[in-house]
């Protein structure tokens, strides 16, 4: 019995033909995800600034707009709606009020007041609060885990491998991270713990697909020493693309059948990452060690790359 095989054993994909346009590509859309996260920002959950989020179950479907316009009408500030699993259930997510702890569950009482009234046979659960101190202390900590997570993969890599492969690492979490941001600030998804660890997941996930490349690259850069470096990257590309199309489809495909409708966010994220994983690893990643001068005899030690040696190797 054979076998199913995504890829073909003979595939022979020209990927380096189109290097130069996708960096242009890349760093267009990573300027614009910088740009959109500066301008626009990110709708920070309550994890990062505090607030009461109130979730609610109707017993009918409910007009989203309907409820923004009853929720105003209440004067608890700048409140954001997000329908969850269906029409049925919304999450509720208030500012928080100044004052001490008894405003923040007057706030909540109001609303659930005023949904029990509009909406007969609404369900709404306890008000969850967060402090502002507490949002600054994990916004902070989310931040640095992000940032040591990266430096830490660059160093790693960089003592397994070349510099160069470091400096590619680096740069392909940079992409991959910037991305994944400027798509919240683009769509206005919701950022909350759950999203920290999507970004972590993703930054994994990248992490394992380019130190597989480069490991294929740094064997046939031993095994080849004569092929030029772009073919060699192609050659190395070829060998793993059927492991990196399978890994990535099998993530899509769970998050796509499994996921659950609450933590949407992190769900999106996640299948994002692995998208922009997979094509970093393939354009960023690789194609940055030629624009970094590495050739098949960049890593040789002295006596290798002597001529008697070469000679001796023809």
């Amino acid at each position: 019995m054979k076998l199913l095989k995504l890829i073909p054993d003979n595939t022979n994909l020209d990927f380096m033909r189109w290097r130069n346009i996708a960096l242009v590509l890349s760093i267009i859309v990573t300027v614009a995800s910088i740009v959109l996260v500066a301008v626009r920002g990110l709708n920070l959950g309550i994890d990062f600034v505090g607030g009461q989020v109130v979730r609610t179950n109707f017993a009918q479907p409910v007009n989203i707009e309907d409820l923004r316009k009853r929720v105003d009408t209440l004067g608890l500030g700048d409140a954001s709606i997000q329908q969850l699993s269906d029409a049925k259930t919304y999450q509720v997510r208030l500012p928080k009020p100044e004052g001490s702890d008894n405003a923040a569950s007057a706030a909540v009482t109001k609303l659930r007041t005023m949904i029990q009234r509009s909406y007969p046979g609404a369900r709404v659960d306890a008000g969850e609060s967060v402090s502002g101190k507490v949002s600054e202390e994990l916004a902070w900590d989310g931040a640095l885990a992000i940032t040591l997570a990266m430096l830490g993969i660059a160093i790693y890599i960089w003592m397994r491998f070349e510099w160069q492969f470091g400096v590619g690492a680096l740069v392909t979490l940079f992409h991959d991270v910037s991305m994944t941001l400027g798509f919240f600030a683009l769509t206005g998804l919701q950022v909350d713990l759950n999203v920290v660890a999507a970004i972590l997941t993703i930054v994994g996930y990248s992490l394992n697909d380019t130190v597989v490349i480069y490991d294929r690259i740094r064997e046939n850069l031993r095994k080849y020493r004569k092929m030029a470096i772009v073919p060699l990257l192609n050659l190395s590309l070829n060998e793993t693309l059927s492991r990196t199309l399978v890994t990535s489809l099998s993530i899509m495909l769970a998050l796509l059948l499994l996921g659950p409708d609450v933590i949407f966010a992190l769900t999106a994220a996640v299948l994002l990452g692995i998208f922009i994983g997979t094509y970093s690893s393939i354009y960023i990643s690789s194609p940055i060690l030629v624009w970094l001068g590495v050739k098949p005899d960049s890593f040789l030690k002295a006596d290798d790359a002597s001529p008697g040696a070469r000679a001796r190797e023809a």
